[in-house]
């Protein structure tokens, strides 16, 4: 069976990976994208795809589901949008697969309740790059043994959440296998607000954000006399597309929301 795949965010770079990924793979069809710029009716007039790509563009998502019959919708947008388009395509019986980051506690709760009552699979993955979920593993399988971490995550400048969804994903399987506890000196006092990062459960939570980086982190566990680091970089966006292109598979096998690539390996 073809899984015809609708796309939010074609003109992003990972949005551009996503499109490619999708008409290149023989069991998907690329139905729809959704863009919230009125550029062009069809991809074959953005200047970012070949010619041969023939898809009709959409500025209203609503108006999208009405127009065009899909299975899966795929979102890398910005957290400003997901949450509505993630709600308005599970109301619509189409499976979200979303890459937008952000979501709060909330938000996730809703969206879960909303998937279990409709019986529409749904995936949220704050990262699709299997290093990446294979990083966040080893390190909740290391909190078994070292109870002090620390979590550098290091993204491009043009990110709008802080700290990652990565960040907050490792630091909640983390937790798992932690005992809750203030790291450092009791007296410790902060110099300079916002110095030793975001605060989960006593770890800390560092933001980076600089032009050039694409999307890394490592994850710092002290011990007397030791120091491990687990680390993972993405260096090109086409790393997530093994990711999204098994997410869109997957979800079609699913009836609620499933939160994190790690829970579908």
């Amino acid at each position: 069976m073809t899984i015809r795949v609708v796309i939010a965010g074609p003109r992003g770079k990972m949005g551009q990976e996503a499109v490619h990924t999708v008409i290149n793979d023989d069991n998907m069809e690329l139905v729809a994208v959704l863009d919230h710029k009125e550029l062009a009716p069809n991809l074959v007039q953005y200047e970012q795809f070949p010619e041969q790509y023939n898809v009709p563009v959409y500025t209203e998502l609503h108006t999208l589901f009405d127009a065009v019959q899909a299975d899966v919708f795929v979102d890398l947008t910005t957290p400003k949008v997901g949450y509505e388009h993630t709600k308005a395509a599970l109301f619509a019986g189409v499976r979200p697969v979303i890459g937008t980051t952000g979501f709060t506690d909330e938000q996730l709760e809703e969206l879960v309740a909303i998937a279990k009552t409709s019986g529409v699979g749904c995936i949220i993955a704050p990262n699709f790059a299997i290093g990446a979920v294979l990083m966040m593993k080893f390190a909740q399988m290391a909190a078994n043994y070292f109870a002090d971490v620390e979590i550098i995550e290091m993204h491009h400048d043009r990110k709008l959440d802080a700290p990652s969804g990565t960040g907050v994903k490792t630091a909640q399987l983390i937790a798992k296998n932690r005992v809750p506890h203030k790291q450092g000196n009791p007296e410790e006092h902060e110099n300079l607000s916002g110095a030793r990062g975001a605060d989960i459960d006593g770890m800390r939570i560092h933001s980076v954000r600089l032009p050039g980086l694409v999307a890394h982190q490592q994850v710092l566990f002290g011990g007397a006399g030791e120091l491990l680091t687990i680390r993972h970089d993405s260096f090109d966006r086409k790393s997530f597309m093994t990711g999204v292109k098994l997410s869109i598979e997957k979800v079609m096998e699913l009836k609620e929301l499933v939160y994190g690539l790690e829970n579908i390996l």
